[in-house]
């Protein structure tokens, strides 16, 4: 399932230091404007509190095995990208191939990390970016119109009308400034006509505040400027302290690490909380395997049916599946394990219709 968050901002915001802590791979963290011009791709571990427990109960012979989430880091944007300016043109394409935004604000002073644009002001930056992928998305908008305007005309296309309808609206939206994903949809069928638009102001997006140590707690007030200027995005303001961050990436143990969080006031680290968030800004899910050979975390997307999740295991599983068998977790969890939930009755019997819960713990039967 290979669905992916980008990584945007401006250069110097802290994109590639998050990225670094994000993952192992280690994007070449310069204080300098395009030091990222090819996208690193990291794979990242979804940190999952319930593998921890299922893993006590079970005692694995081959451990425990999470599952994971791909995260880009994309080369930052200057004005006049949607134009070619800096690496527009690659910055656009590359942005268009993700699933989801994680858009980066700088809230921080420094005055030994250059800003871009010589000062802070996170809102000025965001509104940047939001407009160079505004222009895009109007010059896209506006050859889809010409398109739908002559079908529609030619031969009562029903569904060009309908397509007409929804990118008129979009133009207007996008005239005024705002972002694609503030049109509000009516019904499904104009839903599934947006995504065929892939507007890049349409993605799901999330903003991350890049604050220093005395603001990771509580956040400061760039923070909460950006709060009140997304409130109508129906988008998540996560705070991360990312020099603070790569600090406790340092650190060899678990035991350390949360030692480190303790001290500075935090009960999990700002990379976790993201890493959870780009996740569920995908949409993604996980069901779990547990038994006496392996316990495992397996993605699935919000929405899926038992016969797709078996799938997600293996394709044989899909095409030969008879039924599914499924405890709850924290059936499990209170009762001890798969033999408990047995005799105490708190293991279903699942058909094809069964829509698979965030947590619950699978065991597919198939014939193929």
């Amino acid at each position: 399932m290979a669905l992916q968050c980008g990584i945007v901002g401006l250069p110097n915001v802290g994109k590639s230091t998050l990225f670094n802590c994000l993952s192992n791979a280690k994007a070449q963290s310069a204080n300098f404007p395009f030091c990222t011009i090819e996208p690193n791709v990291g794979v990242i571990t979804v940190p999952d509190e319930r593998l921890i427990k299922l893993g006590e109960l079970c005692n694995p012979e081959r451990g425990v095995i999470p599952t994971t989430v791909e995260i880009v880091d994309i080369a930052g944007l200057v004005k006049g990208a949607s134009k070619g300016d800096g690496l527009g043109n690659k910055f656009l394409a590359n942005i268009r191939e993700t699933d989801a935004i994680i858009h980066v604000l700088r809230c921080f002073d420094d005055p030994n990390v250059i800003h871009v644009d010589g000062s802070v002001d996170p809102l000025r930056d965001k509104e940047i970016i939001d407009t160079e992928l505004q222009l895009k998305d109007l010059e896209t908008v506006e050859s889809r119109i010409q398109k739908c305007e002559k079908a529609a005309k030619a031969g009562g296309d029903k569904q060009a009308k309908l397509a007409l309808e929804v990118l008129l609206r979009y133009r207007e939206a996008l005239s005024q400034g705002l972002n694609a994903r503030t049109v509000e949809l009516v019904n499904k069928d104009e839903e599934a006509c947006a995504k065929d638009f892939f507007l890049l102001t349409n993605k799901p997006v999330m903003y991350v505040c890049n604050v220093d140590e005395t603001a990771a707690v509580s956040g400061n007030a760039y923070v909460e400027q950006v709060r009140e200027a997304v409130k109508n995005e129906n988008a998540q303001v996560i705070v991360v302290a990312a020099k603070i961050e790569s600090e406790i990436a340092e650190l060899e143990t678990y035991e350390e690490r949360q030692m480190f969080l303790e001290e500075i006031g935090l009960q999990e680290s700002g990379v976790n909380r993201l890493i959870k968030a780009a996740y569920a800004l995908l949409e993604l899910r996980t069901f779990l395997t547990a038994g006496s050979d392996e316990v495992r975390a397996w993605t699935f997307k919000s929405g899926y049916k038992a016969p797709q999740c078996a799938g997600v295991i293996h394709s044989d599983f899909e095409k030969g599946f008879i039924r599914a068998e499924v405890i709850k977790y924290e059936d499990f969890v209170a009762l001890g394990g798969e033999s408990q939930c047995r005799a105490a009755g708190k293991l279903s019997t699942e058909g094809k219709e069964y829509l698979v819960q965030d947590g619950d713990i699978m065991h597919f039967l198939f014939n193929v």
